[in-house]
């Protein structure tokens, strides 16, 4: 793993993305991403041998409720609204195909 980051190698990366700096914000960034890979570094030192992964750090549990449509009677009045339907829903242009009818 590298051990250090150039403010050229942040350049050249920032080139690549299309993306200007000034160099105090060049020299920002480059300072930044060496405390990350330098903690990083840290972080592989430590060991982990007989730790279990975790994958939540909580027991939230997502409530879902049913999936149903309580209001149904309203779809009549929003489709007498909508410029065009078909099907018995709101018609849209294509933009997948470029806009043309199917």
């Amino acid at each position: 793993m590298a051990t250090s980051i150039s403010k050229e190698e942040v350049a050249h990366v920032a080139d690549l993305a299309k993306l200007t700096f000034t160099d105090a914000e060049l020299e920002a960034y480059t300072n930044q991403l060496q405390d990350i890979v330098s903690l990083v570094g840290k972080m592989a030192e430590v060991d982990t041998e007989g730790v279990e992964p975790t994958f939540s750090v909580t027991k939230n549990v997502n409530h879902l409720r049913e999936d149903k449509a309580d209001n149904w009677h309203e779809k009549k009045a929003l489709l007498k609204q909508a410029p065009e339907e078909a099907a018995d829903l709101i018609k849209v242009p294509a933009i997948l195909s470029g806009g043309e009818e199917a």
